[in-house]
């Protein structure tokens, strides 16, 4: 809603009091994300909102830091009002949504004097968004009637709560869980009731335990579980088991590294969150032009002036680093006219394609180099006018594709189109934890980032699950004594994402039906080592 007050200048400053849901950046709604992006000034408690602060707010926009313990309403209002009429956009920033689970009326009613334009932003209310995410859906064809109580203000009545059809929400429960199954035991609700426990909802940090208002303070003591936490009382909640859809993604809660050059992660990052993980990018390698760039200047004049019938790229950075030599000499893709375009994968073909060319040939099988060659023709005296083949690549990339082209019949210059440069070691926790296993997984996309990893941060521990990206990358994984769990039929990312989604599901179902408790690889007792598994 938004307020309509006199301002005192000409300056069109604003404040906004803005609810982000509760906890998952994803969740942020799509006014409070144009909100964010266009903040001048972020204020609130941000430690509480690292998440949302890196994935929708500038990196130049000011915080401040308003803890209620040491700054007023008051005071809050009047620091507010100044960046406002001094023609900035502020955005205050609330858990959940503002009005329900945040102070924000009486924030809002301090600032209001000041005659500065406000508006209160609604976010997911914590008290429905962290039930969904648990599974418990808070009305049904048999219950009809949700009561929602936040404890941060106090002990409630709780003989009101005798009523036992209806759902009951308790949000900001920090202690004393023997104590109000107590109270809503002797209020009148029976002691079987199901209740369950969620703390850290809708993060990948997640964690739900269920049981009876007799045993949930000893289930969630055993569970080690601490808050603040999200209580649900009622029948409602014995529908978890089977509507249960987010702790139970085949990945869910997994902590995988992902070792690959700062620009290429974020779509391996994107897909694996998606199946519940954690990622983490560690940079192993940096792309950088040639030593020595005559070499291609050379081959680039070669290309106009018909010295080729084949270019084959065995990499989206080779076709970025054509590019780049294209636009130097006010090229563009006319000059690939005549020629014939291989593309050693669909991440490439799609590369070549966003510059307006179709590759003429693409690997119906495996993805690689060994691929690429199984598929290419042999040169032809008499169908074939030129037999020279351009090979921008790597500097490290192997000798593949060049000797199957040559025992083809084809002539090939294999240039260095760019060099892989080994990056600095991360830092000394990241280096810690892939030595002691505190990764659950290592998603490898090539066999540099395999070199490079080890060579910066040492070998994962034998708990960590391995995945390659293809057999190429499996080869140089073992050859450096790792042990490949999971490696997809296809080279792609999004097949090196589906493999050990599925590698996790089937780990979660064997546990289940053995009926050992569902854990994660980094959680298995000291000096357990990883069983065979079969590719």
């Amino acid at each position: 809603m938004t307020a309509k007050t006199k301002t005192t200048n000409n300056l069109q400053g604003s404040v906004s009091f803005v609810g982000v849901g509760p906890g998952d950046p994803a969740l942020v709604t799509a006014r409070a994300k144009e909100l964010l992006g266009r903040a001048d000034v972020i204020a609130g408690e941000l430690a509480a909102f690292e998440a949302v602060l890196s994935t929708h707010v500038r990196e130049d926009a000011e915080r401040l830091e308003l803890t209620e313990d040491a700054v007023t309403a008051a005071e809050a209002g009047r620091v507010l009002a100044k960046h406002g009429k001094d023609g900035k956009h502020v955005v205050r920033l609330y858990h959940g949504d503002p009005f329900l689970d945040g102070n924000a009326a009486e924030h809002v009613a301090a600032f209001v004097r000041h005659h500065v334009p406000f508006e209160v932003t609604p976010g997911l209310p914590v008290a429905t968004a962290v039930p969904a995410y648990a599974g418990i859906p808070l009305t049904s064809t048999r219950v009809r009637e949700t009561r929602f109580v936040d404890l941060r203000g106090g002990e409630p009545a709780w003989e009101t709560f005798a009523e036992g059809s209806a759902t009951l929400v308790l949000t900001n429960v920090t202690e004393g869980l023997k104590d109000i199954a107590a109270f809503l035991v002797k209020a009148g609700r029976e002691p079987s009731t199901p209740v369950a426990v969620t703390t850290e909802g809708t993060t990948t940090d997640q964690r739900t335990v269920a049981g009876t208002l007799e045993t949930i303070a000893a289930e969630v003591k055993s569970s080690r579980l601490t808050g603040p936490f999200v209580l649900v009382v009622g029948s409602a909640v014995a529908h978890r088991d089977k509507l249960s859809w987010f702790e139970t993604k085949p990945l869910f809660g997994w902590r995988i590294l992902v070792p690959r050059t700062k620009e290429q992660a974020g779509v391996l990052s994107k897909l694996l969150r998606q199946y519940g993980a954690v990622p983490e990018e560690v940079p192993t390698i940096s792309v950088e032009p040639p030593r020595n760039p005559q070499q291609l200047d050379r081959a680039i004049t070669g290309l106009v002036t018909g010295r080729y019938q084949w270019v084959a790229f065995t990499s989206v950075n080779a076709v970025r680093a054509v590019r780049e030599k294209f636009e130097e000499y006010g090229l563009d893709a006319r000059a690939f006219a005549g020629l014939k375009i291989a593309a050693v994968g669909e991440k490439t073909a799609e590369a070549i394609q966003s510059w307006g060319i179709k590759p003429d040939l693409v690997p119906s099988g495996e993805h690689s180099a060994r691929g690429l060659v199984e598929d290419w023709p042999p040169y032809d005296r008499v169908l074939d006018p030129i037999n020279r083949v351009f090979l921008p690549r790597a500097d490290i990339a192997t000798e593949t594709l060049v000797a199957g082209l040559v025992e083809l019949g084809w002539e090939v210059d294999d240039v260095t189109a760019y060099r892989t440069v080994r990056a600095a070691p991360p830092p000394a926790p990241i280096r810690e934890a892939i030595k002691t296993g505190k990764f659950d997984a290592v998603a490898f996309t090539s066999s540099s980032t395999v070199r490079n990893l080890v060579g910066i941060a040492g070998k994962p521990h034998a708990t960590t699950v391995i995945a390659t990206i293809g057999a190429q990358t499996a080869t140089t994984a073992e050859e450096h004594g790792l042990r490949v769990d999971v490696q997809p039929a296809e080279t792609s990312i999004e097949a090196l994402a589906e493999a050990l989604a599925d590698f996790g599901e089937a780990r979660r179902a064997a546990q289940i039906e053995a009926g050992d408790p569902v854990t994660k690889p980094s959680e298995r007792k000291a000096g357990a080592r990883r069983r065979a598994t079969t590719k």
